[in-house]
């Protein structure tokens, strides 16, 4: 008879322990490249495509690509198709989070009952008219309220939400400098 495998908040414990093995193991390997393709559509419709992965030394190709779009509001001249790049942000940060807090969660032996994030941002428009120039095009603040029910004790619980903040990906992408090249 076989071991059956933990399962926690969805996550295989078994296969996620191997991984943070392979990881400080094969640092090489732990390098990963991921791809978008956009395509401007209209207006301020666009759609990305994903179809591979690069990881642990080869390419990792997705049996059917995955698209999301991109679009404005009609109050910002768009087709309203969908969601913002700045919601579709909010979006990437939340599900980075999401997955952060239930793989942690999952390695400190923690179930998670619900979780979810209430996430919004400012933007001024001034910075994209260029009409003030001390007001930039960004977003100026994310405001994340997380919302977690698990089996942790308060103890547990914050060093959950250390470690989560310690270690999304796109937190850490959204808090520090990224180097972004332009080639045209």
């Amino acid at each position: 008879m076989g071991n059956l495998a933990t399962i926690r908040n969805g996550v295989n414990v078994e296969e996620l322990e191997a991984m943070r093995a392979r990881v400080e193991q094969e640092p090489a390997g732990a390098q990963f490249t991921f791809r978008s393709r956009v395509k401007w559509i209209n207006r301020a419709h666009s759609q990305s495509a994903f179809g591979s992965v690069y990881g642990w030394g080869e390419e990792h190709a997705r049996p059917v690509p995955l698209f999301l779009e991109g679009d404005e509001p009609a109050v910002l001249l768009g087709t309203d198709l969908a969601p913002t790049p700045r919601e579709a942000a909010l979006h990437a940060l939340g599900a980075c989070l999401s997955a952060t807090y239930a793989y942690a969660a999952a390695a400190m032996g923690i179930d998670i009952a619900s979780l979810g994030f209430d996430l919004e941002t400012d933007a001024d428009l001034r910075g994209f008219f260029e009409t003030d120039p001390s007001v930039g095009p960004g977003l100026s603040q994310i405001r994340i309220k997380v919302n977690l029910a698990c089996s942790g004790t308060p103890e547990e619980v914050e060093e959950l939400h250390a470690r989560a903040a310690r270690t999304s990906p796109l937190l850490d992408a959204f808090r520090n400098p990224v180097d972004v090249r332009i080639e045209t």
